[in-house]
């Protein structure tokens, strides 16, 4: 794996400190306002990146808001995954007017509207809400997944040793787990950990328009919104760092787990691996 890789390992370890111990790296109460101290600027009066437009103390609220992004991104990116892959399977593996129905029809149903506005759409009716947001993003999501497992399996069933297993009287069931699945799997790994960034931008835009999750909860999408609220301008000229600091937690966060997905599809595919 290259540098990139470990660099994106490095960063994602560090917000899974974040997430897990975040009760004990927070310096401050997070939902602790204080008017007098607002736009407080970095490393003044023990806020170590200041204060945010109502006085809360910004590293505590972003250390908390990585739980909240890590959160979502984990639960949205096993449970698309897991639907994809059963989903996709069962298309690539069957073939026929199942793979009609579900690859000609049900896949072009979801893959006709933009992800993010099908999320929109869904938040919209729904309510804001962390349970909500994640069943919305879970319900865009599979799609990918059954994509690239449907593609995997269409390869994978033709090959030898699954004639051989059929030929011995092997059952489908036994087929499509123990033979295909293991042997299609590894592009799915690579999606996954492509999908949790792309869960965690997705949840950060959602909160950001105000259809994600409410305030005062401390999600980076929403502490940008909070900030944009008192006047882009006013907060640039006299306290950058409050839209700054989880922009760049977002930022560090979409890189780390696209620098992994890289270093995975690299390692898993040995053509890759000898350029």
């Amino acid at each position: 794996m290259n540098r990139l890789t470990y660099i994106g390992l490095f960063i994602a370890a560090i917000l899974i400190i974040a997430a897990v111990f975040a009760p004990f790296i927070a310096t401050h109460d997070i939902y602790a306002i204080n008017t007098a101290e607002r736009f407080m600027p970095m490393f003044t009066n023990g806020h170590l990146l200041g204060t945010d437009e109502i006085g809360r103390d910004l590293f505590s609220r972003i250390i908390y808001g990585a739980r909240i992004s890590l959160e979502v991104g984990i639960i949205v990116t096993l449970v698309s995954s897991l639907i994809g892959m059963v989903i996709g399977a069962i298309a690539g593996f069957y073939g026929g007017w199942v793979d009609k129905i579900l690859a000609g029809y049900l896949f072009n149903v979801f893959l006709a509207f933009p992800g993010l506005l099908l999320a929109i759409a869904m938040v919209a009716f729904l309510g804001p809400g962390l349970e909500k947001l994640i069943f919305a993003l879970c319900i865009i999501g599979w799609v990918g997944y059954a994509r690239v497992m449907r593609g995997q399996v269409l390869k994978v069933r033709e090959y030898d040793f699954v004639q051989a297993a059929r030929a011995l009287g092997a059952s489908n069931m036994r087929i499509l787990f123990t033979h295909i699945l293991p042997n299609a799997v590894q592009p799915l790994i690579v999606q996954a950990s492509l999908g949790m960034a792309g869960a965690v931008l997705s949840e950060a835009s959602l909160s950001f328009l105000g259809l994600g999750i409410p305030a005062p909860a401390p999600s980076w999408g929403t502490m940008i919104n909070s900030a944009q609220q008192t006047g882009f301008q006013t907060v640039m000229q006299i306290a950058p760092h409050v839209l700054f600091a989880p922009g760049i937690a977002i930022a560090l966060t979409v890189l780390a787990f696209n620098f992994i997905g890289d270093g995975l599809r690299e390692y898993l595919d040995p053509k890759q691996r000898k350029r």
